[in-house]
């Protein structure tokens, strides 16, 4: 569809946006009324939201309209696994300038329709405002099963910390884009597009999970939520992380430390969580620390001397 925000209209955009997503199989009632029905089977509903801002979370000279959407569902979809739950719906608010082509923004939600498809949500409405730069906000909503949620404040000394999905590939990629590059290839796409391991969340439910979240600041920073919450100290291993050898080259390429990416940077969406010892964890799951007395991160029984991941309002 050729032409802009402006020249199509509120109501025409929003017409041509819901024809672009389907309302899944927890929505019996979507977009068109003044607010959606949405199922929930459990009775309890796992709600979170996310802003993305335009220059902030992402760059349209790096990433593609479709990229963004992919990008948006995935961050609020992976909270909602962290909590132990199946993602069951979203809705979205757009911003943009009258000048946006119209076909970004369906490419956009070509993205989130494709992101929903793979844990089989729905996009049951949201809005769209006029503003002076594109922002895209998420809420994403989730069902329990029945289960138990898995919270930042279970982990109990003697547990073991696991991680399911990649670490540090986001952050390289965020370099080579910021080097003027754009390969290799996989990095970048990590960056762009993350692929958080969504069915992994319930998963670890079912495993018995004493605490969970994901990584979306930085594994260090994230996990000295958990610490906080739970009371206790979190040790992580080095020799048990996986810094790929591509991303050492890559590292070494541009003058940075891999494992400063696979501990402090973004973006990943991978899960981590804590297990009772001596469960028995599938391979997707792999072993990267330890929860012992005490409060804090540490790597190998040591302070992390630099930052442990981003803050917004911090730096």
């Amino acid at each position: 569809m050729s032409g802009t925000l402006g020249d199509l209209g509120e109501f025409g955009l929003i017409g041509a946006l819901t024809e672009r997503v389907p309302t899944g199989r927890h929505v019996p009632l979507g977009p068109g009324d003044d607010a959606a029905v949405i199922a929930a089977p459990d009775g309890r509903v796992v709600a979170t939201t996310d802003l993305l801002v335009e220059g902030r979370h992402f760059r349209r000279d790096w990433s593609t309209a479709y990229d963004v959407g992919r990008k948006a569902a995935a961050q609020n979809l992976a909270d909602v696994a962290a909590m132990g739950a199946v993602p069951t719906a979203l809705l979205i608010g757009l911003v943009g300038p009258a000048e946006l082509p119209v076909a970004w923004a369906l490419e956009l939600y070509d993205g989130l329709r494709d992101e929903c498809a793979v844990v089989e949500a729905g996009v049951a409405g949201g809005d769209v405002v006029r503003g002076a730069s594109v922002m895209v906000s998420i809420t994403a909503l989730g069902d329990l099963e029945g289960r138990a949620p898995v919270t930042r404040a279970g982990a109990r000394v003697g547990d073991v910390v696991a991680v399911a999905g990649w670490l540090g590939w986001s952050a390289a990629g965020l370099a080579i884009l910021s080097h003027g590059h754009r390969n290799p290839r996989a990095f970048v796409e990590a960056h762009r597009r993350p692929e958080p391991p969504y069915d992994a969340g319930p998963a670890a439910a079912r495993l018995g999970a004493t605490a969970m979240l994901d990584v979306s600041d930085g594994l260090i920073a994230d996990l000295g939520h958990l610490s906080r919450a739970s009371g206790v100290r979190v040790d992580l291993i080095s020799d048990l992380l996986d810094v790929p050898a591509q991303m050492r080259d890559v590292a070494r390429a541009l003058g940075a430390d891999p494992l400063s990416w696979v501990l402090t940077g973004g973006e990943d969406h991978a899960l981590v969580a804590t297990f009772p010892a001596g469960t028995a964890l599938s391979a997707r799951w792999r072993v990267i620390g330890r929860v012992v007395a005490g409060d804090g991160v540490t790597v190998d029984g040591e302070e992390w001397s630099g930052a442990g991941g981003w803050d917004h309002f911090g730096g």
